[in-house]
């Protein structure tokens, strides 16, 4: 007997959708007797475009596709999914301030909270992409207080990604080979990529050669700033590199991983972080349970940018006070 997974994806009709929704489905998260019913939800000026994106996925003839759900509103997507991966928002526009990215957006995934808490089942787990990724999930775990906190999370993972990659062509070494590497806080540029536990082939040695000031003068800012540096040269944000780094988001959620993973998750207060922000910190994923790995010794230095990137989340926190309060 075949099995049914529902996973619902929000700016269905967006370029990271697009590049996400064909990897899930040809991909390896969800078991070989189990099919995938995917819910695309967008505003009503997109359905024509999910129409396509519709007709696209069936001319793929995926074994494991149950069927397709494409609509405009968010109470016949959500309900009875399985996973919610929360993209769409509203982009960042030239001249305008964060602030006022920030109130945008908390509208939208104020209502979506909402609209969560009234028809979703409490094992939903939701994925937050849309950006500020960590204060957007801090306002669905706010709206949506149905769906147990730890089944909320926002995505670092790209940033983890990315990290790895920038780590690997250094050292000249497959990405695979690096373990134990982890990223702290924000998803943005306060975002602290640590090196400080961080194994290859299983050992310090590569890590401990590395010159400090390589790390902290180009390593941090490449990762902090790898966005910036896409949309300079592409003239777009990223949408495959983000799209992956969403699969493998899952697919840990899905099958647990080994490795220490980065992800934005409600603070309880780990290393003296406030627990009113989504800070990522090292977590290990088993038993499909998520689990912050405690009692790592943090540097005076490792301390200050932690320090700074829950200052900014507190900040957007702050921003977004009087709409928490429901107003």
């Amino acid at each position: 007997m075949m099995n049914k997974v529902i996973v619902t994806i929000t700016g269905a009709a967006g370029n990271i959708a697009y590049s996400l929704i064909f990897r899930i489905l040809s991909g390896k998260i969800f078991p070989s007797d189990t099919k995938i019913q995917v819910n695309l939800l967008d505003i009503t000026e997109a359905l024509p475009i999910l129409k396509g994106v519709k007709y696209e996925i069936e001319d793929c003839a995926f074994e494991s596709l149950s069927s397709i759900l494409i609509t405009d509103k968010a109470e016949e997507a959500f309900i009875d999914a399985d996973f919610i991966l929360l993209m769409g928002a509203k982009p960042r526009t030239q001249g305008m301030q964060r602030a006022d990215l920030l109130l945008d957006n908390a509208h939208i995934f104020k209502n979506q909270g909402i609209t969560i808490n009234k028809c979703v089942k409490k094992e939903t787990k939701i994925i937050v992409i849309g950006n500020p990724a960590n204060t957007n999930a801090l306002i669905i775990q706010n709206f949506a207080s149905n769906i147990p906190s730890e089944n909320i999370t926002s995505l670092m993972r790209l940033d983890q990604n990315r990290a790895k990659s920038v780590l690997s062509s250094k050292l000249n070494n497959d990405v695979e080979s690096i373990t134990k590497l982890i990223v702290w806080g924000n998803h943005s540029a306060t975002q602290y990529p640590d090196l400080s536990y961080a194994l290859v082939d299983n050992r310090r040695e590569s890590i401990e050669n590395l010159d400090d000031k390589w790390i902290e003068n180009n390593f941090i800012p490449r990762v902090q700033n790898r966005g910036a540096e896409i949309i300079e040269y592409r003239g777009k944000s990223s949408a495959a590199s983000a799209a992956s780094a969403i699969y493998d988001h899952l697919n840990v959620l899905v099958n647990n991983s080994n490795d220490w993973q980065s992800m934005g998750i409600i603070s309880d207060n780990s290393y003296n972080i406030s627990n009113e922000i989504f800070f990522s910190f090292p977590l290990q994923l088993s038993n499909s349970k998520i689990n912050i790995i405690n009692n790592l010794e943090v540097s005076e230095k490792s301390s200050a940018y932690l320090k700074n990137t829950e200052k900014e989340l507190l900040s957007e926190r702050d921003i977004i006070k009087d709409i928490l309060k429901g107003n």
